[in-house]
Parts: C-alpha cells; structure tokens; sequence
C-alpha cells in the first residue's frame, strides 16, 4: 500500500510534534520552513526578517516547563520553570535531534499556496506550490497540517485611538520592542496583555514611569504558587478545571 504523504508548514513547536506524530505513524512527511532554522516565535533575531514575527531579548515564557514540555521528551531538571527564549529554542533544537526530525525539513522554503486539486473530491489531495531558492514547485499531498501560528502580523489598530495623528510622542506595536533603554527617562503607557505585563517590568528600570491600561480589568499572578510550584501547576488542575465547569466562571473566580 501507497504510503500517505503529508506536508507540514511551519517547524515551531506545532510543526515539529505534528511532523514526529506523522512519522511515528509512518506517513511520508515532509516540513517546509520559510527560513534558514526552526523555532519560529523562540528565536530572537535583533534585525528580523520581513513577515516573521520579533520578540524581544529578555523574553520569559509564561508557561512553566512542567505544563509545555512534550510528554515523550522532558524538558531538562537544570533548566528554570520559566526559560528564557532562548532554552526554549534550545529545548526545540533537542527536541528535533532526539527525534531525527531534521531531515524531513526543508528550510529556506516558501508555501504560496495551498490548493485542492481539480479532483479532491475522489483523492482527497492537496496542491502545494513552494519556492527555494528561486524555484518553484508543485507538490501533492494527502494531508496538510498548517503550522505557522497566529502571530506574524502586528495589530496596532489606530482607528481606536481618536487624535493619535496630534499625539507629539512615539508609539510602536510590542513587535517593534527590543530594549528598555531606547525609553529611558521616558513616561511609558502600555497597554496591557501577556506582553504588555513583561514589558512594563523590564521598561520599569530605565523610564521615569509606567502606566498599565487594562479595558476591563485583569489577572496578575506571580510565577511561584503554593508551597513553590509553579503557578500553573497550581492553578490548572483537573480539579479547579471540574469546579469552574460545575458551579461557572463567577463562583471560580471568587474562590
């Protein structure tokens, strides 16, 4: 029997697991990544490439290893609960080594489109149109499993904010972040998120103020919950998952 070919896009931590299940399950698989290295959002480049999305260099996950980490490959005990970007890239390159996944990615290679062919209906195939260096191909596969994330294009939505074009001072999407240093001395207004919360601690030690702006209130927890754990550890259990589905958000919340 034909062995089912599969394509996956994108090798960050979706494309990399999607690309060991479908070997484990002796698909004929392929991973195409656009640029020259896995990783995707765990990299850190100061000069990034145009269309991939930037973090900035003190970048904390705000996961705990405990609750990331593949359930076939453990994350090492040395590394923190929370790592910085770069042991999670570290973790990946491991992760990928481990596995022998490198030889089934095709990096430095760009999907243009993802077709159904002419007769899906009976194939159930798929047409991928890639480019490497400067080539173009037309692949077909069985299955595609897409795996480039939600977060290569900044929303900075200025329509929402009336008399911004009068406004004398910078402001930037988070994506265009790198350093405190470039606002230090500076009044800072930040709106806040996952991001927003790191940024206004890390800016906190160079501007001469920090406001955080939140539309309808938020959660701060620390990284450390009862007896040491990680907050996640804590806070996410089977338990408090079956509380909130038993007695609603409002209950939860209070206890």
């Amino acid at each position: 029997m034909t062995k089912k070919k599969i394509a996956v896009i994108g090798s960050e931590i979706c494309g990399l697991s999607s690309l060991k299940c479908c070997l484990d399950e002796d698909l004929k698989s392929v991973c195409f990544e656009r640029t020259d290295d896995i990783g995707g959002l765990c990299r850190y480049q100061e000069y990034p490439e145009e269309g991939r999305v930037s973090i900035y260099k003190l970048v904390i996950i705000n996961t705990s290893k405990e609750m990331m980490c593949f359930s076939d490959y453990i994350i090492p005990d040395h590394y923190l609960n929370f790592m910085h970007n770069s042991q999670v890239l570290e973790y990946f390159r491991m992760y990928a080594k481990n596995f022998n996944l490198l030889k089934y990615i095709q990096s430095k290679t760009t999907v243009y489109s993802v077709k159904k062919r002419p007769n899906f209906s009976s194939s159930g195939q798929w047409e991928v149109v890639t480019e490497c260096e400067g080539k173009k191909k037309v692949n077909v596969f069985d299955g595609v499993v897409h795996c480039t994330g939600h977060h290569t294009n900044a929303n900075l939505s200025l329509e929402s904010f009336p008399g911004i074009e009068k406004f004398k001072g910078q402001y930037f999407h988070r994506q265009d972040y790198k350093n405190p240093e470039a606002l230090a001395g500076k009044r800072v207004f930040i709106i806040v998120g996952n991001s927003g919360g790191d940024l206004a601690v890390e800016i906190s030690y160079t501007a001469k103020q920090v406001f955080l702006s939140t539309r309808s209130g938020a959660w701060i927890l620390i990284h450390v919950g009862d007896h040491g754990y990680p907050f996640d550890v804590v806070h996410f259990s089977q338990l408090k998952h079956l509380i909130s589905k038993i007695c609603g958000q409002a209950l939860t919340n209070t206890f």
